[in-house]
Order: C-alpha cells, then sequence, then structure tokens
C-alpha cells in the first residue's frame, strides 16, 4: 500500500501541477517578434509541440493514476509497466517546468530614490 500511495502523491505533486504551469505558458515567447514573418512558422511549431507533450503528459498521469488507484482498490500488485509510465510522467513533467511551465523573474526593483553621487 506504501508504493501505491507514492505513486499517487508523485503525480499529484509534481505532474499535475507541471501541467496546469504548461498549459498557463503555452503561448508565452520570448524574443517573438510579430514584425517579422520568418519567426511566425517557428512560433506555431513550438506552441504544436508544446501542446503535444502538454497531452502526453496528461494521458500518462491519468493512465497511472487510474491504474494505481484501481489496484488499491481490488488489492492487486501493480504491472510493471506502471513504474515505467511513472518515471516517464515524472520526466516529462521535469521538462515542462524547466523549459517552459516556470514562471518569469520579474525585474528588479529601482528604487524610489536615486543613489547619491
Amino acid at each position: 500500500m506504501l508504493v501505491p500511495s507514492l505513486l499517487i502523491a508523485g503525480v499529484v505533486l509534481l505532474a499535475l501541477p507541471a501541467l496546469v504551469l504548461g498549459a498557463r505558458g503555452l503561448f508565452r515567447h520570448r524574443g517573438y517578434s510579430a514584425a517579422e514573418p520568418g519567426d511566425r512558422a517557428s512560433v506555431i511549431v513550438i506552441v504544436v509541440l508544446r501542446a503535444l507533450l502538454l497531452v502526453l503528459l496528461l494521458v500518462v498521469s491519468a493512465l497511472v493514476l487510474v491504474s494505481t488507484v484501481g489496484a488499491m482498490a481490488v488489492d492487486v500488485e501493480l504491472h510493471g509497466m506502471v513504474y515505467v509510465l511513472f518515471v516517464l510522467d515524472l520526466l516529462i513533467a521535469a521538462l515542462v517546468l524547466l523549459t517552459w511551465g516556470r514562471r518569469d523573474r520579474r525585474p528588479a526593483r529601482r528604487r524610489a530614490t536615486p543613489a547619491r553621487r
């Protein structure tokens, strides 16, 4: 009962927040200029690949959660593939969080009074 609980906690605490943060940062692009038409194709490719990765994260997370909760309810042992999918889920979540899912740093705030010279 301990290992399936850890699998559920890992998905709920890492993969689902990564899914939410990744969806929020899906259309955020640093350095994109609407004036240059050459940038448009690369942005479309990036958005499509990010969306596919988020769908993969959703599917793998749902599969791990459903199989783990089902195995706990019926009291059977988990299949080995569930552990492989769990590791894949954590790797995809880490990829999302470390690339476009994180929040942008705010610029340093300037003081109200200028420094003495």
